[in-house]
């Protein structure tokens, strides 16, 4: 009977460890942020074009996890970066799948009509690893 506890215990204690060294070498998941400036008088086709076509097709895209749009209410602490009124925020579950998404032709289509809604495309790209 102990000897049978004794393999339990040795299972579970390697089953515990094999799962621990697994998390750690998974790949994560990534998020982008992008710090837009939205032209105010082109917020509403801006805000149309990312509901209707943008983040549906996003959607669709292999690995794909998330995607908002934040729109800047004010800093609670700290400065906010300058002339952003919105932060674009996407998910995938790894960098090589947001990557094979870009270079979608439709991504190639809808991303030029989203940056025609901005004052400028001087804008900061961040890529975050998920933990």
């Amino acid at each position: 009977m102990q000897r049978r506890t004794c393999l339990k215990t040795l299972l579970l204690a390697g089953a515990g460890v094999v799962t621990g060294v697994m998390a750690q070498t998974a790949a994560r998941p990534i998020r982008l942020n992008v710090d837009l400036s939205v032209d105010p008088a082109k917020e509403q086709e801006m805000l149309r074009l990312f509901e209707t076509r943008f983040r549906p097709a996003a959607a669709k895209q292999p690995g794909f996890i998330d995607l908002k749009l934040l729109k800047l209410r004010s800093a609670l602490m700290g400065k906010a970066p300058a002339g952003i009124n919105y932060r674009f925020s996407l998910s995938f579950e790894s960098e090589e799948l947001r990557q094979k998404w870009i270079a979608t032709d439709i991504h190639n289509e809808l991303w030029p009509m989203m940056e025609a809604t901005l004052t400028t495309k001087d804008y900061t790209v961040l890529l975050f690893e998920v933990y």
